[in-house]
């Protein structure tokens, strides 16, 4: 990998380059090195560092820990088990956010079936079926 401008990093990792700066001044990427004419240019350690970010932002994950991970990799290996628990809560949120979905989507497909067979017609409350307190 070349070193690239911010230009090319940005069509490269589809990432606005005003994301990148803010990325850099929130403190998530290392100091970006410059150019004697005041130009960014990213290394290959850069764009690994790109697309750890890019990975974890699609997996959803918040900025605040994206910033905490971040630190702890600059920390080093003693932070390795840091690093770990704070992935495993992340997925744990996404399994719990999984099963909302998908307990909404349950309750859609229903209530589209209700329309399709004519009983919506019978106006039964579903509140108690759907165990929408429960929620």
């Amino acid at each position: 990998m070349a070193d690239l401008t911010i230009t090319q990093v940005s069509k490269k990792y589809d990432i606005k380059p005003d994301t990148l700066r803010y990325y850099e001044r929130i403190g998530l990427l290392p100091t970006v090195p410059r150019k004697s004419n005041g130009n960014r240019y990213f290394s290959e350690g850069m764009q690994g560092w790109i697309e750890m970010i890019v990975c974890l932002r699609h997996s959803s994950v918040p900025i605040e820990k994206l910033i905490d991970y971040a630190d702890m990799l600059r920390a080093g290996d003693e932070t390795l088990q840091a690093r770990e628990e704070l992935l495993k809560e992340q997925l744990i949120e996404l399994e719990n956010k999984k099963n909302d979905l998908n307990r909404s989507i349950e309750r859609l497909k229903h209530k589209i079936s209700l329309y399709e067979s004519g009983e919506i017609k019978q106006n039964k409350s579903y509140f108690e079926e759907y165990k929408i307190l429960d929620d």
